[in-house]
């Protein structure tokens, strides 16, 4: 079997990998994240994805599978990962008592192959209304420091989260059901 890569070191995505049985190595990409103006953020979210894979497979051997994510946060503009508390409680307080939409990029490279398959995922999060001071006893555990939208599904914000409607696996950071049929092109079975 091919070598699987994933040009990521968010300890979600490896997380959610295991989950699924998958045998991989992770290799960062040195792609900057920095949030740029744009009318489509899915395609915004697939661009950087693709950015990342193709970072990653430039420094990898001729035989391997390259995996590749972006996820981001979309309310009344793209949300990334928080400078600061300060910077979080205004994404937070922006998302309260709102749906707003959770976009993953996920671009796969076979690099021997030479085949590449993009698309994305979105999600539909509603945030409960919240106070200030929940959000600031919130911002105070950490949490919000290494995730776009200041919040993570799977850890203490899910208390946040009111509903939603998609994959919950694409909030977390990686649209298992999604990525797996794109594996399968690729000859992997992950069962």
């Amino acid at each position: 079997m091919k070598q699987i890569i994933l040009a990521s070191a968010s300890p979600r995505r490896m997380e959610l990998l295991k989950q699924i049985g998958l045998n991989f190595e992770v290799v960062p990409s040195n792609i900057s994240e920095d949030i740029a103006e744009t009318n489509d953020p899915a395609d915004y979210a697939m661009n950087l994805s693709c950015r990342k894979a193709q970072d990653v497979a430039a420094r990898s051997k001729n035989d391997c599978i390259i995996i590749g994510a972006d996820t981001i946060v979309v309310s009344e503009r793209i949300l990334g990962k928080p400078k600061d508390e300060k910077d979080a409680f205004e994404m937070l307080k922006m998302l309260r008592g709102k749906w707003h939409s959770v976009i993953t990029g996920l671009t796969v490279i076979d690099t021997l192959e030479r085949k590449t398959v993009k698309c994305h995922e979105c999600t539909n999060v509603k945030i409960k209304n919240l106070s200030d001071d929940f959000i600031w006893s919130y911002i105070r555990t950490g949490e919000p420091f290494d995730k776009a939208g200041s919040y993570g599904i799977q850890g203490i914000g899910a208390v946040m989260v009111e509903k939603i409607e998609g994959c919950y696996f694409n909030v977390v950071g990686l649209p298992l059901a999604r990525l797996t049929s794109i594996l399968e092109e690729f000859g992997v079975k992950v069962l």
